[in-house]
């Protein structure tokens, strides 16, 4: 930790502690991940080690950019860009119940399908897609962060049937202690596209056992006919009760509506299209 100099804590979650930080060399900001791994056990360590390591492989423009990591007195120190735009979370609460323009949701929504287009591409599941993990630049990128639970998918594990996250995101089969599969980070996606339409949770209760059946039952309240069809129809299709009938994200970017807006986020060096 000697480069860094810490600003303020910014964030607590179940992986640890989310710190802001300045590289004493050139003054740039930074967030650190803080994951204390003493009380850990051998294997648990190499999870973690080996997750940073996924990390260190991802370099996407719509995911956040990851920077260096290392182990100090029992805990995991991760080093990634710092989104100074904050996160859509916090953008979602500022709008005082004034909605989004259909256009600006739907530049939002591509660039984190292509973020979830690299990272399953890549076998990975994400696990913490929320408004909370969508960071926003200063010239307005969206980019995907926190895999602090992603898990490289391997066949031959079984997939971690444990309930993590945020409860509001929770898809039916989780819901149901069926294992996480990568149509349930699809499902998280739809509950994201759903609050950046209505500024609302889709599904809400007032207690865990509530929020669990409306979610079973995959009843939400309708979006606004302000927005065209087409979004419409894509959330209930996001919100398909049984997994296989989810588009995967490469399907979803297919739709006209939506791959008539990649082009824009692609970098030229990953742009193999001309048309």
């Amino acid at each position: 930790m000697d480069k860094y100099e810490k600003v303020k804590k910014i964030g607590e979650g179940s992986f640890g502690k989310a710190i802001l930080v300045k590289s004493k060399d050139h003054g740039h900001q930074y967030v650190i991940k803080e994951i204390g791994i003493s009380g850990m056990s051998s294997k648990e360590r190499q999870e973690s080690r080996k997750e940073v390591a996924v990390l260190a492989n991802m370099s996407h423009p719509n995911i956040v950019q990851y920077k260096e990591s290392f182990e100090e007195g029992g805990c995991l120190y991760i080093v990634m860009d710092y989104c100074e735009g904050g996160d859509l979370f916090k953008k979602i609460n500022s709008q005082k119940g004034v909605l989004f323009s259909e256009a600006q949701i739907l530049d939002w929504f591509v660039q984190i399908c292509l973020a979830l287009k690299h990272v399953h591409d890549r076998k990975i599941l994400h696990r913490d897609i929320k408004s909370q993990n969508i960071f926003l630049t200063k010239d307005g990128t969206v980019q995907l962060g926190d895999f602090g639970i992603a898990r490289v998918l391997n066949s031959t594990v079984e997939l971690a049937r444990t309930c993590i996250g945020t409860p509001y995101y929770l898809s039916p089969e989780i819901c149901e202690n069926k294992p996480y599969n990568n149509k349930s980070d699809i499902w998280a996606l739809g509950c994201v596209l759903y609050e950046m339409c209505t500024l609302k949770h889709a599904f809400e209760a007032g207690n865990m056992k509530n929020l669990v059946l409306k979610i079973i039952r995959g009843s939400y309240p309708p979006v606004s006919c302000h927005y065209s069809q087409e979004l419409r129809s894509l959330l209930a299709q996001l919100f398909k009760r049984d997994p296989r009938e989810r588009p995967s994200v490469n399907s979803i970017l297919d739709k006209p509506f939506l791959s008539c807006r990649i082009e824009k986020f692609l970098t030229p060096q990953v742009d193999s299209c001309s048309a």
